[in-house]
């Protein structure tokens, strides 16, 4: 028997197919039902098609007849049984049957060539895996957004790796997908950055307790760095206008502003270019780098309060500043922020976004930058990643997009828990070298980088994570990763073997997989079955390490059939029916991993 129409096709999504074509098929029986007189007519009930649990029973299971009791007045049983009666003929369909199971159950079972199908889509598509379900549509994903005060931190590498893999699998659920970082260079934190760099420089050349480095200042070995490669570049033309000049005096003078514009001047740009060197390393390549400081400089931000303004959705208080009514617009998407009044009592915040001196606040800049994207770039969806500590910015700036005439649900916010890094079943909070917290880049000269990019995509976002440094370096099973990874390797040793011993792979089309039916075997097409649309819910979801999950128990269903089912020396036609299913096998496992940016080795 041969396959030649097998479903090749890029976009193929046997599950949902499957799925569709079964609620078709009962759509059709149920009117006929009604048209027959063996229903009443009525209008037809909403009712689930799903893959259940346990595909012992069917390959599809539906609950119309106990969706349509009330519908039709009649016990679930009696409809089913009515339905079935009506069922159009299922040799065109992929089904090769249809019964009634325990309350009213009505259960499809497959065909052969359907599950067969599967497999030589599998073998013959290097793609697949890739669908049309987001009809192109323009999505935004914002990650990592770190500040470029200094280095990138454990946080860091969790959101980078969430959000290339969330941008993955949205690019293979056939979305449009721009990856973008919103560089913080505007605002209070560059100048505190700015004053940090300028105290160190100062101490380079005076008495460190003639320029104390205030708390609030940024305490990093970083700064200190920087501070005196500026000085070994600019001399101390900058600290003598500053000699004598004490607290207050100092931090309000000209000369100490023109020493924090040069020092910020010189440092950002490096501090910029070595986040885009640390990312670059973890294979995380941007499509925009966007600057705050553009939205200031073009006037985007008072653009924005402008239009709040006139909209009645900010107000002018006495003292000047700018007040936003945010607990007008947040309520509808979760708490809005409280203040304590005199009595002790709470009520609704407003939030400033113009301060009394002029100066707009972070929000207001935050507000700008989301008009940008949802207005001026005009996204259909603009997805944020954010540190669970930002949970209560989220209800405020989805309503801040509803006050200023977009659509809040056009944002979405994935809340990512903290990571606990973890060594000989302690926790490691201090890098070894210097001193100070863990950095992307200490991370990464301690563990592989297919190991870090697939140990932090193992847990949805909302989840701590432990992450293991000892797991992390093995090269065993005990290591997802490396499981996986093996896995694809002796799927090529394999076919390397065979060939080597001159057994050809013919082609898919010349290959017949109806012969496919040991229950490893099956298990194994279910699961490539199941790929496309596992893409889906994870790009649906905002969950990425659905994949992960995917690919593991991939893999160990893969080990399990080449434990139970000969290749070498099997029957000429069930051996080339099994290299076609190692083959689809090895295309979803590479397709995974190369999504990810994960390596694919042949040898291992």
């Amino acid at each position: 028997m041969s396959n030649a129409t097998y479903p090749a096709f890029e976009n193929y999504n046997p599950r949902q197919a499957a799925l569709a074509q079964a609620r078709d098929l009962l759509t059709q029986a149920a009117q006929a039902a009604m048209e027959a007189g063996d229903l009443p007519a009525a209008e037809l009930p909403a009712f689930i098609v799903e893959v259940p649990a346990d595909t012992k029973n069917g390959d599809i299971a539906s609950n119309i007849a106990m969706a349509g009791a009330r519908t039709w007045h009649k016990a679930p049983k009696m409809i089913a049984e009515a339905i079935l009666s009506h069922l159009p003929s299922l040799s065109d369909s992929c089904f090769t049957k249809a019964e009634t199971a325990g309350p009213g159950f009505i259960n499809l079972f497959l065909a052969p060539a359907f599950w067969a199908g599967v497999a030589l889509a599998a073998c013959s598509n290097p793609r697949y895996g890739r669908t049309d379900y987001g009809q192109g549509k323009r999505y935004n994903v914002e990650f990592v957004s770190a500040n470029p005060t200094g280095p990138m931190h454990m946080g860091n590498a969790r959101g980078g790796a969430l959000g290339d893999c969330l941008s993955a699998v949205l690019e293979w659920a056939g979305y449009d997908v721009t990856r973008e970082f919103y560089i913080n260079d505007a605002g209070n934190q560059i100048q505190k950055f700015g004053k940090s760099l300028a105290i160190r420089y100062l101490q380079h050349y005076y008495e460190e307790n003639e320029y104390p480095l205030p708390k609030e200042c940024y305490q990093g070995g970083d700064i200190t760095l920087l501070a005196l490669e500026f000085a070994a570049k600019e001399g101390d033309k900058y600290a003598v206008p500053c000699r004598g000049l004490k607290d207050e005096a100092l931090y309000e003078s000209e000369a100490f502003a023109a020493l924090k514009d040069a020092l910020v001047g010189y440092a950002l740009p490096k501090n910029i270019a070595a986040l885009k060197t640390d990312l670059g390393k973890y294979r995380i390549q941007y499509d925009v780098w966007f600057p705050e400081s553009t939205l200031h400089n073009s006037g985007a931000v008072m653009n924005v309060v402008n239009q709040l303004l006139e909209k009645g959705a900010c107000y002018k208080a006495e003292d000047g500043a700018i007040m936003y009514r945010s607990a007008q617009y947040a309520a509808k998407y979760g708490a809005a922020n409280k203040k304590k009044t005199d009595d002790g009592a709470e009520e609704d915040k407003d939030e400033v976004l113009v301060r009394a001196n002029g100066i707009p606040t972070y929000f207001a800049a935050d507000i700008a930058y989301h008009y940008n994207k949802l207005a001026d770039r005009n996204f259909d969806k603009a997805i944020d990643v954010w540190g669970a500590d930002h949970h209560g910015h989220v209800a405020r700036m989805k309503g801040a997009m509803d006050a200023i005439g977009l659509d809040g649900s056009r944002l979405d916010v994935v809340l990512m828990q903290m990571v606990n890094l973890m060594q000989n079943g302690q926790p490691v909070r201090m890098s070894k070298r210097t001193g100070n917290a863990i950095t992307l880049t200490d991370l990464l000269e301690e563990v592989p980088i297919d190991s870090a990019r697939f140990l932090f995509n193992m847990h949805e976002a909302g989840s701590s994570i432990d992450f293991d440094l000892d797991q992390a370096v093995k090269t065993d099973n005990d290591n997802p990763v490396y499981y996986v990874q093996y896995a694809h390797a002796r799927i090529c040793s394999i076919l390397r073997k065979l060939e080597s011993e001159g057994v050809e792979f013919l082609g898919a089309e010349n290959t017949d997989a109806t012969l496919l039916t040991d229950p490893a075997e099956l298990d194994l097409i279910r699961m490539l079955a199941a790929f496309p649309q596992e893409i889906v819910m994870a790009a649906e979801k905002y969950d990425p390490s659905r994949i992960n999950r995917f690919v593991i128990d991939l893999a160990s269903a893969f080990h399990r059939f080449y434990g139970s089912c000969r290749i070498q020396g099997a029957d000429p036609a069930l051996q080339q029916a099994r290299i076609a299913l190692c083959i689809g096998v090895r295309n979803v496992i590479r397709n995974v991993l190369t999504m990810f940016k994960i390596n694919v080795p042949d040898k291992m």
